[in-house]
């Protein structure tokens, strides 16, 4: 038997082949049959003979297979090349504009627990901070020893610590300058002297739909910091109704929609131009429709939205300049008039039928700028400064658009009879102290 390697080896011996007697006691079948023996003997030693034959020739047959597939096997070798490729696209030069600003932001609050860990146990507070959030922000303006940062107000909500991992790998304490609740916005300053670069706004009034968007961030949290996405502008102006952490709605924003990928942890990171501009400030993704709990729940992808870089320069500006956003607000208490039934809006409200959209004047508050006009209870709202008002998102965001002091005017229905009158804005002054008003009043 052959081992592996064709040593021809055997398991056994040869028998030793006896010489050929012819004496008559080798023939004498009594005595023993030598003929026999030297037969079988040689029948054996033939058939190993043969055996060897055969297998030196197998051997030599397969000696010859494996030499000649090395040979053809070697002609699938291969090596790099020595070409050098220029693979610089648009995209990689933006993306190289702007990747030394972008940072990623993470949120620190107390936690619930009053001794979760050893350290605690004696003394030490700063275990008891916990990571709340994670998000994005791009560094836009370096003045002296400061650096300024735009990121999302969520990613900080709440938060009495906020740190800032930049690009190079360093993690600096930021400090919080502004935030606002309503445009989803913060502004947070850091110690300048590790910053070599800051972004810079484009007008986002100026892009068009399709043209590359590239959204950059640290998707899932910092350890995925300054991931670059690429996608097209979807849409460039998408209204959305907006809500709060706890669900109620807070108007309605005028947002950029991008298939550009955007997950938890890109909130707050820019969406650029092919120029390396900041057009917009990643802020919200629609994940799915229905209810999570429903088995219809369908899965969206693709559907990202960034507040654009006009609104986001004046949101910050004022920042930057109060710390808060200072709206105006009517001072008065409404309800859509979706919620009214078809016999109050003609028994109650005098309403034509031709009217179906608006909100409803419940109660008027004594520093309203709207005492100064007719505009009283019961009667409906349907436009401010010159934009439709369908319901209460719709009358934030007109009203919104505005600054304290500004004069608009409303269109109602008063009695059934269309009426207009001019308002000069003003910041109720039970709301002065705040940069936004109830849910409930405006």
């Amino acid at each position: 038997m052959f081992d592996d390697n064709h040593n021809n080896q055997f398991d056994g011996e040869f028998n030793e082949v006896e010489p050929e007697n012819n004496s008559p006691e080798s023939r004498d079948p009594k005595k023993g049959n030598g003929l026999g023996k030297v037969f079988v003997t040689a029948l054996v030693a033939g058939l190993l003979g043969g055996g060897i034959s055969v297998g030196g020739y197998v051997y030599y047959q397969n000696h010859n297979s494996q030499a000649q597939d090395k040979i053809e096997n070697s002609k699938g070798t291969t090596q790099t090349s020595n070409v050098k490729v220029n693979v610089g696209t648009q995209a990689s030069k933006a993306f190289k504009k702007i990747k030394g600003a972008v940072v990623s932001v993470e949120a620190y609050s107390n936690s619930s627990s009053d001794y979760d860990t050893l350290e605690d146990l004696f003394g030490d507070s700063s275990s008891s901070e916990t990571s709340t959030s994670e998000g994005s922000g791009v560094i836009y303006k370096k003045d002296g020893n400061t650096a300024f940062i735009v990121t999302n107000n969520h990613v900080i909500s709440g938060a009495n610590k906020v740190e800032v991992l930049l690009s190079s790998g360093k993690k600096v304490k930021a400090s919080v300058v502004g935030h606002d609740s309503v445009s989803d916005l913060a502004v947070l300053k850091i110690d300048a002297s590790n910053v070599n670069q800051v972004a810079t706004f484009g007008n986002s009034d100026n892009i068009s739909v399709g043209e590359t968007a590239l959204a950059i961030g640290s998707p899932l949290g910092s350890e995925y910091a300054t991931s670059l996405t690429q996608g097209i502008i979807s849409a460039k102006k998408r209204t959305i109704d907006v809500t709060d952490s706890n669900g109620t709605s807070t108007g309605q924003a005028t947002v950029i929609q991008t298939d550009a990928a955007i997950n938890p942890g890109n909130s707050g990171g820019p969406l650029i131009n092919l120029a390396g501009q900041v057009i917009g400030i990643n802020s919200m993704k629609l994940s799915s429709t229905g209810s999570s709990t429903s088995s219809s729940s369908t899965s969206v992808e693709g559907m990202g939205f960034a507040i654009p870089s006009n609104e986001v320069v004046s949101i910050i500006n004022q920042l930057v300049q109060n710390g808060k956003v200072v709206r105006p607000a009517l001072g008065i208490s409404l309800v859509d008039l979706d919620y009214v039934s078809e016999a109050d809006r003609s028994q109650t409200l005098n309403l034509p039928s031709k009217v179906t959209s608006g909100v409803v004047v419940i109660k008027v508050n004594s520093s309203s700028p709207l005492k100064k006009t007719d505009i009283s209870k019961y009667d409906v709202i349907v436009s401010l400064g010159g934009k439709k008002v369908s319901g209460l998102s719709s009358l934030r965001t007109a009203l919104y658009g505005h600054k304290v002091g500004d004069t608009v005017e409303i269109q109602y229905y008063h009695k059934g009879e269309l009426k207009k009158a001019n308002v000069k804005l003003t910041l109720e002054s039970n709301d002065k102290n705040t940069s936004t008003a109830s849910n409930s009043g405006n």
